[in-house]
């Protein structure tokens, strides 16, 4: 699934590609994708401009003229492509945005569970999963009194909790095994057992490696790629997701996979020790 830097590089690619460009008509192959009847949905942005383009956690926000926004999840398999006019289209391509210029904007979904909500600019904070999304990742907004706050709060493990998108907004799988390795703390490590010292480590290192992943391009793993149709190169970057056997970067001991709340999850056992709990 893209995680925060995957869908900020989207977001880039995008406002390189299309942001001024006006859509001419929209054809709608796969109706569950949109929120609203397609006959109105192609009506509303009829001759809409494609102003901005932004990004909330996970979330694109495609700012159009008369005040319009289209929430975009990629969720698991969701990409975006420009391609001329008269281009083949692939059978998983579902929405396709055909601009004045010649070109058009396809949205392509191997699995069909990415989502579009055309909303009132204003309102795009009450669609689902935006309504209850926690901070951003950076330094301005994730602070550690609140990081403080919430984690003391809190009985669950550290990976699940870091999952979690009403906690800390644009965290998937794969950066929360890095930035857990990062920080030296064991993914089962309950978040009320954190020191403030770990959590000003963790802090710190979500921030950097998010920011280091945007400016590789995000993460390759399955089947993301940019707005470009490029691959991201941030894969080669990583520490400990995908690499179970393979020695810890940092001290050489085997790192090991285990599930965790339904998700594969990558630690070094001799770096990342679970602290102060009986196993």
């Amino acid at each position: 699934m893209p995680e925060l830097p995957e869908v900020e590089t989207v977001r880039r690619g995008l406002t390189q590609l299309v942001e001024g460009s006006t859509i001419q008509s929209v054809d709608v192959l796969y109706a569950k994708m949109i929120n609203l009847p397609p006959n109105d949905f192609k009506k509303a942005l009829r001759g809409k401009l494609i102003e901005k383009i932004d990004r909330r956690g996970k979330y694109l926000l495609i700012r159009l003229s008369d005040n319009l926004t289209i929430v975009s999840h990629l969720r698991m398999e969701g990409k975006y492509d420009v391609e001329p006019e008269g281009a083949p289209v692939g059978k998983y391509t579902h929405i396709i945005f055909h601009l004045t210029d010649g070109r058009q904007l396809r949205y392509n979904d191997t699995r069909k569970f990415g989502r579009m909500n055309l909303v009132d600019t204003g309102t795009e904070m009450q669609v689902a999963g935006l309504k209850t999304i926690g901070p951003e990742p950076t330094e301005e907004e994730l602070t550690v009194d609140y990081m403080q706050k919430i984690f003391s709060k809190s009985r669950k493990v550290i990976k699940p909790f870091l999952l979690d998108q009403s906690n800390i907004a644009g965290l998937g799988n794969i950066y929360a095994d890095e930035v857990l390795w990062l920080s030296k703390i064991n993914p089962q490590q309950p978040v009320n057992t954190l020191t403030l010292g770990q959590i000003k480590a963790l802090r710190k290192n979500i921030i950097a490696e998010l920011a280091k992943a945007i400016a590789g391009h995000g993460t390759t793993v399955h089947s993301y790629s940019t707005a470009y149709g490029e691959a991201g190169s941030f894969q080669n970057q990583l520490n400990v997701y995908g690499r179970e056997g393979e020695p810890c970067p940092r001290c050489g001991t085997k790192i090991v996979k285990i599930k965790l709340a339904q998700r594969g999850t990558h630690f070094c056992p001799q770096c990342q020790p679970l602290r102060g709990v009986k196993k």
